[in-house]
């Protein structure tokens, strides 16, 4: 089926419209082009063969022989009788595992040559993918025509004529946060991977593109019943009460997103619900037993080859997660299993583009995973009712959850209303942040189960590590668990965000302190960019509040060392933090700002304005000296400000706003030095107010 599923995109990217035909053909030219960008389709070795042998006949006996191998598989055999199966008929009583046809094997030494025979597809492709997708011919009849060509002379369908069929407009960019557990309420971790998706949303919709950004709260498992049962609330009354936490938690830290979805919604339980029987009807899910570790804390099954053994408090031996350290139970039960050892051929694949994961580190963690089968075995997917009850119902089983983890996964569906419209226009996600902590579920688990139910698994997952409290791991027990609104009280809620951004590096833990936010907020926010506009501003240099437009002569007008500088830097500046948030380094976004700014706050040192505006009156090259100086110094503030708008972005808008920058010239291609956007007749004048761009942070003793 996924053979088919390879020459039905092949024949898709060909199709253009045949003028001399009135029916959509394949083009030779257009299909050796689309054949030369299939070669490094992830699945391409791992079809080759397959493609080629069903290509050693002529025309209609090849679109024969997909048609009989589509009919194979959707019927179990090639009489036409459907077979039924033991887990279809009687879902319970299949208590092994039932066989699966190992997948077709790999031919890297393929060529191309050998694997699409453009002579066979020549007038044939519509005609076969119309019988696919049960849709009518494209074909006009003498009257149709006519109308056609009537419509095509009207000039404001001109624009369209140039447009071949199977050039499709970019997808939005859909960008997701993990939905996050109800279980307690927000810290500093969870606020760092909002704040990051936040950002790479912004940057996207600088670069012009279209975003649809989603995050949201985790509400089911036995963590979250127990602990509503502490606060002597409901399941429901305690997710409402900590859901509303988080959504505060984004709001108040300026993150904009689309959608908050809850999976305690019933739309959710539709989606999920819906998403299972097509697994099961697929043959991916099956009822098993289960005997082995389960970790209560991590609400996750674990193979013995993901243990360790540590003594506990009173010495005693006693078996942990390698993975988090918390301790695990022997559990036996009967379980709903997904055939998850089935795709490890298919994960590979997947990970063959080292983009899909990134930092790289996560990547190779993946990959050895996938070797060595540690995570591989077949996994539980539901719990008996009576262990499990705070969750959602198996479809026609109601004695089972579904597992909280494919539950969890599925909102990603929901968040785009799946199956519908919007799904096909959004997916698959560009960017999905997750933690460390939850990289087996969204690097193995999650694209598997796409892969099962034939959809595309996401096209990035970014993986950040976690955060430290002065150098130790953040935990309940030692009470250091950082609240987002008690340091944003001390830090203010941009400097906090601007912190944890700046200073996080994906692939290493990050360290939270006081000390080290108070000085790289007094350093960056107040002494450098703050300090600049301030100088540039003051009523000693710029006692009218002018803000002089930048031009191309004012490096010849300065004539420094100084000057050319901080120019290179500016036109530099662009492309180098364009690369960092591309990588998702924001850390090295920050660092190329701020390499800029004090190199304006040097130039600015170096021709003392101050001196300059006394001279003024007698001296004509003062003036215009006076000006390069502020129109250069404020450049540089203009151009920082917007490659720091997506990392601060309520901070950086005032400033903005400030310097009269108007909106629509806050796009990415505004930060290239002297592109302001603004009109030749404006009058330009900056509003002073008492308030500094960024205040001092004291801290008390």
């Amino acid at each position: 089926m996924a053979t088919c599923r390879f020459i039905n995109l092949f024949l898709k990217k060909s199709l253009v419209y045949s003028s001399k035909k009135s029916i959509m053909t394949t083009n030779s030219a257009r299909a050796k082009k689309v054949l030369e960008t299939l070669k490094d389709n992830p699945y391409f070795d791992k079809y080759a063969a397959s493609i080629a042998r069903l290509q050693q006949t002529n025309p209609d006996e090849f679109f024969s022989r997909i048609e009989a191998q589509e009919k194979k598989h959707k019927h179990g055999n090639t009489d036409g009788t459907k077979r039924q199966t033991t887990t279809e008929s009687n879902p319970k009583s299949a208590s092994a595992k039932p066989p699966l046809s190992p997948s077709a094997p790999r031919v890297s030494s393929a060529k191309l040559s050998d694997v699409m025979k453009l002579e066979l597809l020549e007038n044939k492709a519509f005609k076969y993918l119309r019988k696919q997708n049960n849709c009518l011919p494209l074909r006009f009849w003498k009257q149709q025509n006519s109308l056609w060509h009537d419509e095509l002379k009207k000039p404001w369908i001109n624009h369209l004529c140039s447009r071949q069929y199977g050039n499709y407009e970019p997808k939005p960019v859909y960008i997701t946060t993990p939905i996050f557990y109800v279980n307690a309420g927000p810290h500093i971790g969870h606020l760092y991977t909002a704040a990051l998706a936040d950002a790479l949303a912004r940057y996207n919709k600088m670069l012009g593109n279209e975003v649809f950004f989603t995050t949201g709260t985790d509400e089911h498992g036995n963590k979250v019943r127990n602990a509503a049962s502490k606060n002597n609330l409901s399941p429901e009354q305690y997710c409402e009460q900590i859901s509303k936490l988080f959504r505060e938690m984004s709001d108040n830290f300026d993150i904009k997103y689309d959608n908050f979805i809850r999976t305690t919604e019933l739309k959710h339980q539709k989606v999920v619900q819906q998403f299972w029987t097509q697994l099961q009807n697929k043959g991916h899910i099956y009822l098993g037993k289960y005997s082995g570790w389960y970790c209560v804390s991590d609400e996750a099954f674990v193979s013995e080859l993901e243990l360790e053994e540590k003594k506990d408090a009173s010495g005693n031996i006693i078996k942990v997660s390698a993975t988090s350290g918390n301790i695990v139970e022997w559990m036996e039960e009967d379980n709903y299993k997904f055939r998850l050892s089935h795709f490890q051929d298919d994960l590979k694949h997947w990970l063959k583009d080292s983009t899909v994961v990134r930092p790289m580190k996560f990547h190779k963690m993946l990959l050895n995973w996938i070797e060595e089968g540690t995570c591989l075995e077949d996994l539980s997917i539901s719990r008996p009712v009576s262990r499990a009850p705070w969750g959602l119902p198996v479809p026609n089983d109601s004695s089972h959850t579904i597992y909280v983890w494919l539950d969890a996964l599925v909102n990603y569906l929901t968040s785009v209303d799946y199956p519908n419209d919007k799904f096909s226009k959004l997916w698959p996600p560009r960017i999905q942040v997750i933690g460390k902590d939850i990289l087996k579920f969204h690097g193995i688990y999650w694209p598997a189960f796409l892969i099962a139910a034939g959809l595309d698994p996401p096209s990035t997952l970014l993986c950040h590590s976690h955060w430290t409290v002065c150098d130790e791991k953040m935990s309940k027990s030692k009470g250091n668990v950082i609240s987002p609104n008690e340091a944003a009280e001390i830090f203010t809620a941009d400097g906090l965000r601007y912190f944890l951004l700046r200073e996080a590096v994906p692939h290493n833990d990050a360290n939270y302190s006081n000390e080290k936010i108070r000085n790289i907020l007094n350093t960056e926010l107040a002494n450098t960019l703050g300090n600049l506009v301030n100088r540039c501003m003051g009523k000693s240099v710029n006692p009218h509040g002018i803000i002089p437009e930048p031009k191309a002569d004012d490096i010849d007008i300065l004539n420094s060392d100084e000057a050319h500088e901080l120019i290179q830097h500016l036109e530099n500046l662009p492309t180098i933090a364009e690369s960092a948030y591309n990588e998702y380094n924001l850390h090295r976004v920050v660092d190329s700002v701020m390499q800029t700014l004090f190199a304006a706050n040097k130039m600015f040192e170096c021709h003392q304005p101050w001196i300059l505006a006394k001279e003024i009156n007698t001296n004509e090259k003062a003036q215009m000296k006076l000006n390069a100086v502020i129109s250069l110094g404020l450049e540089a503030a203009r151009i920082s400000s917007l490659i720091l708008l997506p990392i601060v972005p309520r901070l950086i808008s005032n400033l903005l706003d400030s310097l009269s920058v108007p909106s629509s010239a806050r796009m990415w291609c505004n930060c290239k030095y002297l592109n302001t956007g603004r009109k030749s007749t404006d009058v330009f004048g900056l509003k002073r107010e008492n308030a500094l761009f960024f205040k001092r942070i004291k801290l008390n003793n």
